[in-house]
């Protein structure tokens, strides 16, 4: 499969976005922990060229703009059958809502596991569209975001969540 970037400017800083036959596999800041950069076998595009990369930048212009909660994107990423669970369920957390890791593990069945859901959740390769900042430690504070916990405390002050 060929895999196709952009990268975006956001309030963030940049943004890198993949995508393949499959849908979008990759939303990072290529500046934070884990971040990656073009690997040299990737083709870079034109958002206007890929209908899937400019239907991401466009929802997420939308999204910084506070006209969007949410995103309606072909989603592809790559991971193990319980890190696609974990990025699942993160999906069922609501614009403006929060979970705790713990709250996650028990939702998957498996309440013994918030460490496991910690690195699965460490491990999203769709940041905002799979949204792991809308995760908080169990007593309500901002715990760990491979993007930074300013990123983190930006996207939920954006949500209208309270932060500590």
């Amino acid at each position: 499969m060929i895999t196709r970037f952009v990268t975006v400017e956001s309030p963030l800083g940049p943004l890198l976005l993949t995508a393949d036959e499959g849908g979008l596999t990759r939303v990072e800041f290529p500046d934070s922990d884990g971040g990656h950069h073009p690997d040299p076998g990737w083709v870079a595009v034109e958002p206007e060229e890929e209908p899937v990369l400019e239907a991401a930048r466009e929802q997420l212009a939308g999204y910084f703009a506070g006209e969007r909660t949410g995103f309606e994107l072909p989603l592809a990423p790559v991971g193990t059958a319980f890190q696609q669970q974990v990025w699942e369920a993160l999906n069922t957390i609501d614009h403006g809502q929060t979970r705790s890791y713990g709250q996650l593990a028990a939702q998957l069945g498996r309440p013994t596991a918030s460490r496991a859901v910690a690195q699965a959740i460490g491990r999203n390769p769709l940041a905002i569209v799979v949204p792991c900042h809308r995760v908080i430690g169990s007593d309500g504070s901002l715990t760990g975001y491979a993007s930074g916990l300013e990123r983190k405390r930006f996207l939920l002050d954006l949500e209208g969540v309270p932060v500590p």
